[in-house]
């Protein structure tokens, strides 16, 4: 009840957005809109045969074996 969803389009999208309540006393000026990122391995219940593989140097870039279980996610704080 404290926020409603902006993007029920995809829910395989790994980034998603919602707006948060904005109460008429905040202190601060709002922020209309909030992501966050849902990680690929929530998406998969269970490790399907012949998925497709990185190679081994493409693998350790990329901190996966697999390109189903990438994520893009680049944190604000890293520097």
């Amino acid at each position: 009840m404290g926020y409603k969803t902006a993007n029920n389009t995809n829910p395989l999208n790994q980034v998603h957005v919602y707006e948060p309540f904005i109460g008429p006393c905040d202190p601060c000026p709002p922020m209309k809109l909030k992501t966050y990122v849902v990680p690929p391995h929530l998406f998969i219940p269970y490790q399907p045969q012949g998925l497709p593989q990185y190679s081994i140097h493409e693998a350790l870039r990329r901190g996966t074996l697999w390109p189903a279980l990438y994520s893009s996610y680049q944190s604000r704080y890293y520097l």
